[in-house]
C-alpha cells in the first residue's frame, strides 16, 4: 500500500475500482458538490499506481503552482478565449501515449442539471471509453466500476450516464446539490 492508499485508509474510505486500466480513457466523476471530490479522485486513482489528468482554470497555473498541478496531471483551461478546448483535448488523446482524463459533467459544485456534453464529445472523437466515477460520501468510497463507448448520439449517451448516475444521487457531500 502506497502513501495514498494508506492516507485514505487512516480516514476510513475505501477504493473500488474495478475496471481495467486504461492507456487513454474519460473518467466520468459524478456528483460533484465539493472541493474534496478532487483531493479524493486523485488520492484514490494514485492509491492503485495509476495517474489521472484533469482540467483546471488556467488561473492556478502560475508559479511555482504550475508545476505541481501539470505533475499531478493538470491540463489548463482558458476561458477567456475561444480555444476550441473538446478539439484541443482530442487532440491530446491522439498525440499521447496516456491520458485518464478525469471530469465533472456538472460543470460546478452547485446544482445544476444541465450536464456539459464535452466529455462524451472527447470521448467520441478520441476513439476512447468512458468510465463512471462515483466518490461516495455516505459509504466512504470510491467506485469505478463500469465502463461504456458513447454511441455518438449525445443525448441518448448523456441520458445513459444520467441513468447511471441515479443510484448515486444522494452520496455527495452536499446532495441537495447534486441534480440530474
Amino acid at each position: 500500500m502506497n502513501i495514498w492508499g494508506l492516507t485514505l485508509k487512516i480516514f476510513g474510505w475505501r477504493v473500488k475500482i474495478t475496471v481495467p486500466k486504461s492507456p487513454k480513457c474519460v473518467i466520468c466523476v459524478a456528483p460533484h458538490t465539493s472541493n474534496f471530490d478532487f483531493i479524493l479522485g486523485l488520492a484514490a486513482y494514485h492509491s492503485l499506481g495509476r495517474k489521472a489528468n484533469f482540467l483546471m482554470k488556467s488561473f492556478w497555473f502560475f508559479f511555482p503552482l504550475k508545476y505541481l498541478l501539470k505533475y499531478f496531471g493538470g491540463i489548463p483551461v482558458f476561458r477567456n478565449k475561444n480555444t476550441g478546448l473538446t478539439n484541443y483535448i482530442v487532440n491530446l488523446f491522439n498525440n499521447s501515449d496516456y491520458i485518464n482524463l478525469a471530469v465533472t459533467p456538472e460543470g460546478t459544485r452547485s446544482k445544476n442539471s444541465k450536464w456539459k456534453t464535452g466529455f462524451l464529445y472527447i470521448s467520441y472523437g478520441a476513439h476512447v471509453p468512458i468510465q463512471l466515477g462515483v466518490i461516495d460520501y455516505k459509504n466512504k468510497c470510491i467506485l469505478i466500476e463500469h465502463e461504456f463507448i458513447p454511441s455518438g448520439n449525445i443525448e441518448e449517451d448523456l441520458r445513459y450516464v444520467k441513468e447511471y448516475y441515479a443510484q448515486y444521487k444522494d452520496v455527495a457531500k452536499f446532495p441537495k446539490n447534486f441534480s440530474l
